[in-house]
């Protein structure tokens, strides 16, 4: 699939060169808003609460990595193949010229990609299957998927259509709010920490440390002398996770204002959706700009070799589905992965059980 990261959709183009890349609020704008705005969520398009707020005061500087980690042999992947090569972040970007519509290449329509969705399914199991199986065996490879996105993006979407497909039994599934007493009482990345997959499981985070450099900066909770420092810390941490033998998937949910707005009405014209509404989301979209800043620079400072960030256009919710499917169903594809030999004699393990009736 050839790599349409950079090229500009005519649409957005024509509207990025009628205004500005970003916008800068005034300090004493965004001191109004913060002070007149509810109570609000600890989520990067989320609203700031209280103990957000007091999180990122109190947290405390990561404790650095063990000495001796062990390295597991791990598959020579290419960095960018397939789909992926389509995904990844380019070198050279602005976030707001990056797709937010299906890419050339996949799916033409919702019924198309719910049919390959579902043909999916059967192999994403078996090699969860398989997975799971080889760590019986001693292997410590596992899998984490990382969902990070505006609200609305779609990631509790891609958990109930993507990682419904997987068996539950080895799925390790983490969301992150506002921290607890307990976590404020350690390093941002403690809470993390705990929740990473054992080896044979496939993790999936919901928001991630990258909250600790998106909210808390865009609503100056810690001075930038604080934050700006996390880029290199997450770093550190992930390159820790692939030397445990974690294969990471990070996964921007792209969205556009537009299609936000859309979203959060149809929240308000459906009854049963009531309860996903907060009215502190129609205050964060006036920091939309800030935020797009703030993922910018995420992806620059964050998108390694190891750990590289894949942009999924998420406009239509049927192919942000597929893709991170796809994605999925490609690494571990890279990963060979295949059951364990038996380490018994099978001869005469059945001749036990005929023996024992």
């Amino acid at each position: 699939m050839p790599n349409n990261r950079s090229s500009k959709q005519p649409a957005k183009s024509a509207k990025a060169a009628a205004k500005p890349a970003s916008k800068t609020r005034k300090p004493a704008s965004k001191t109004a808003a913060a002070k007149t705005a509810p109570a609000k969520r600890a989520s990067s398009a989320g609203s700031s609460s209280r103990s957000t707020r007091k999180a990122a005061v109190a947290s405390k500087p990561i404790s650095p990595p063990p000495a001796k980690v062990e390295i597991p042999e791990l598959v020579d992947q290419p960095r960018f193949t397939g789909l992926a090569a389509s995904l990844a972040t380019p070198s050279d970007f602005e976030l707001s010229e990056l797709p937010t519509e299906p890419l050339p290449g996949g799916p033409k329509n919702k019924k198309h990609a719910v049919k390959q969705l579902e043909k999916m399914g059967p192999a994403l199991a078996t090699m969860q299957e398989q997975l799971f199986a080889e760590a019986t065996a001693g292997s410590k490879r596992r899998v984490l998927l990382l969902l990070q996105g505006m609200d609305t993006a779609g990631k509790d979407g891609v958990i109930k259509h993507v990682v419904g497909l997987l068996n539950p039994g080895a799925v390790r599934l983490a969301s992150f709010k506002a921290p607890t007493a307990e976590e404020l009482e350690h390093d941002f990345l403690w809470r993390i920490r705990r929740q990473v997959p054992a080896a044979g499981q496939i993790g999936v985070f919901n928001r991630s440390q990258y909250e600790d450099v998106l909210i808390v900066r865009v609503h100056d909770l810690v001075p930038k002398t604080v934050w700006s420092k996390r880029y290199a810390q997450i770093n550190a941490f992930e390159r820790e996770l692939a030397r445990q033998g974690t294969v990471l998937i990070k996964c921007f949910l792209h969205i556009s204002k537009k299609v936000q707005a859309q979203r959060l009405l149809a929240r308000l014209d459906d009854p049963t959706k009531y309860w996903k509404f907060n009215p502190a989301d129609v205050d964060e979209r006036g920091y939309w700009d800030e935020y797009q800043q703030a993922y910018s620079d995420v992806l620059r400072r964050t998108s390694t070799v190891g750990s590289p960030w894949y942009v999924i256009p998420s406009d239509k919710k049927w192919y942000r589905n597929w893709a991170v499917a796809a994605l999925l169903s490609e690494k571990l594809s890279q990963l060979d992965l295949s059951y364990p030999p038996a380490d018994f004699d099978i001869a005469e393990q059945k001749q036990r059980i005929l023996d024992s009736e």
